[in-house]
């Protein structure tokens, strides 16, 4: 049970006393610190104008607890609440000594399936897959880290148009390979004909061709259908391009420190889309419109209008939504999945609102099981527009990464960091300085928020910033050494005994909220917030309390463990933000 909630059932139980619902004592941290530590507002919610008399009778079964340093009622209604520092040091010291350092468990264990990443195939991941991967992995780690179950998947973008558009623009570029031989049953080239590089630029190309160009569109859907079909040249020119491709992306991921339970795509479900669609024309949702498949997906109390979802062509070739709902079947029939998270652009709601309404009409999906769109802004450059190269082009994650990476390196030297280092840890210590602050600074953005990817300040070892979190727990390893070089003993919590200390010891009790608030609200920017306010009260408890000179052994001791304490919190905290700590700066 985290502190809040125990103070909630303390003052829920004067409530009851009372003759009032126990909800009412409902506790928050308190808005004006000066007043007190916590606050309960129930009374004012409870009693209308005689809130204050209801405020007073609550404070009269609550103040005589031992664990309260002062209960009063204040203004129109409300409860402050002021902890002894007794109490709270015992209750900082239980934490410290946990396993888990006082972090929340799951109620109750669900299987959480996270769609996040998603690249395609020809497609080097930019800086369009990045915020997708920094938030799901987050909320995957945040998901994990409660106790439940959770499967990662970034839904590879492997069977829609765009393939059949690479298809016909392989044969143009190289009509001779054997993989377009009519009749052909095998015997092709164990490698593939085409690198990734290739593959990237030739894609833009055929695009643009087929917008313009209508007898290139028709063939690339031709190839498409011919594709799904199962023709043995294509499928098998098909899987050389997804392996390229793959290969490549796993590295990407890896680089961000990004790791997979499932590499399913688009085709992974390919084999039961006509299953699907003959269960889901049970439903009485599935129609035909002008020779395609559509599901019906309107209901008359919708506020706005609903168009039908497109589930298959005229022609019979399939769809993203098709796939989309193919894939929700696998994960709730397969995986057996209770919430499916789609960590997807905020610009794709409308489709979403599509896939999820028909997956629930036709009976794809119980309404036991959650779906959720976890929508996001963009990043976006200087001028407030999507983040691009100076030529107008799309950034790729390795320049990104570079691009932070060498600022990070700018600002090490700055400070004169790593000076004396070998080269090789220090381009290492840049690296994982320059993921730091690319992470960070989306995380402490609100996800639905754009922001503007500003990798000068994001490196700074001042503010609101990864390299900020980085370097406090790297101080507090190397006060931590320099106290057991000098043989200097950790001890037990003691009551705080400088305003910093206290401030930071209530700080740390309220982490279990914000674990828990990040996860339930889909949103980690709690999470990154709560971990700043932790290493800047850790900032200023440190230079308040001169743990290495102070005469007092008791008193250091303790300070030693609040330090290692903070410590083990701020690594713990970063690691479910996807955020890696250097060894030392």
């Amino acid at each position: 049970m985290s502190l809040i909630s125990l103070l909630g059932e303390v003052f829920g139980s004067a409530f009851e006393e009372l003759g009032l619902d126990r909800s009412y004592g409902k506790v928050f941290p308190s808005q004006r610190p000066e007043l007190g530590d916590f606050q309960c507002n129930g009374a004012l919610a409870a009693a209308g104008q005689s809130a204050r008399s209801l405020a007073t009778a609550v404070v009269d079964r609550a103040r005589e607890d031992e664990r309260f340093g002062d209960v009063l009622p204040a203004g129109p209604g409300f409860v402050n609440i002021r902890l002894s520092d007794r109490f709270l040091a015992q209750w900082v010291a239980e934490m410290a000594s946990d396993p888990r350092l006082g972090a929340p468990r799951a109620d109750e264990v669900r299987h959480v399936v996270v769609d996040y990443g998603g690249p395609n195939v020809a497609k080097p991941m930019h800086v369009g897959h990045l915020r997708s991967t920094i938030i799901g992995d987050a909320l995957a780690r945040i998901f994990a880290h409660l106790g439940h179950r959770v499967t990662r998947d970034p839904h590879f973008g492997d069977w829609g148009t765009q393939m059949g558009m690479l298809i016909i623009g392989v044969q143009e570029r190289l009509p001779g390979l054997p993989y377009f031989e009519e009749g052909r049953q095998g015997g092709y080239p164990s490698e593939s004909p085409i690198s990734l590089g290739e593959l990237s630029e030739l894609y833009p190309e055929v695009a643009a061709a087929c917008a313009s160009d209508p007898e290139r569109a028709r063939a690339a859907r031709r190839a498409t259908l011919e594709l799904q079909e199962g023709r043995p040249g294509y499928r098998a020119l098909w899987k050389q391009m997804v392996r390229v491709s793959m290969e490549s992306q796993r590295a990407d991921f890896a680089r961000l420190g990004v790791e997979f339970d499932l590499w399913y795509g688009e085709s992974t479900v390919a084999d039961r889309v006509e299953k699907m669609i003959r269960r889901m024309e049970g439903s009485g949702r599935v129609s035909k419109s002008e020779g395609a498949t559509v599901v019906e997906v309107a209901e008359p109390e919708d506020q706005a209008s609903l168009p039908p979802l497109l589930l298959r062509k005229s022609d019979g070739a399939a769809l993203y939504a098709t796939t989309d709902l193919a894939t929700i079947e696998m994960r709730v029939e397969d995986l057996g999945a209770d919430v499916i998270l789609y960590v997807v652009d905020a610009r794709q709601a409308d489709h979403f609102r599509g896939v999820f309404r028909a997956a629930r009409l036709t009976g794809l999906a119980p309404f036991r099981v959650g779906l959720e769109h976890v929508g996001f802004g963009t990043m976006n450059g200087p001028d407030g527009r999507p983040f691009r190269t100076r030529e107008g082009g799309v950034v790729r994650l390795g320049e990104l990464i570079e691009m932070v990476t060498a600022a990070a390196r700018v600002r090490l030297e700055e400070n004169d960091l790593v000076v004396d280092y070998s080269s090789e840890e220090r381009e290492a210590i840049a690296e994982t300085v320059g993921l730091a602050a690319l992470k960070f600074g989306d995380l402490a953005t609100h996800r639905a928020s754009n922001y503007v990817f500003d990798p000068e300040r994001f490196v700074s070892f001042s503010g609101k910033t990864g390299p900020y979190l980085q370097y406090g727990v790297v101080r507090i390893r190397s006060l931590l050494a320099r106290a057991a070089a000098e043989n200097l003993a950790q001890a037990a919590l003691i009551p705080p005994s400088r305003p910093a200390e206290r401030d930071l010891m209530l700080t740390l009790t309220l982490m279990p909220e914000a674990i828990s608030r990040s996860a339930s609200e889909r949103a980690p920017h709690h999470l990154a917030e709560y971990t700043y306010r932790v290493a800047v009260g850790f900032t200023r408890f440190y230079d308040q309390c001169h743990i290495l000179s102070e005469p007092d052994p008791v008193q250091q001791g303790s300070w030693l463990t609040l330090a290692r304490y903070t410590g083990e919190v701020l690594s713990m905290l970063l690691e479910l933000l996807g955020i890696d700590v250097p060894e030392r700066m």
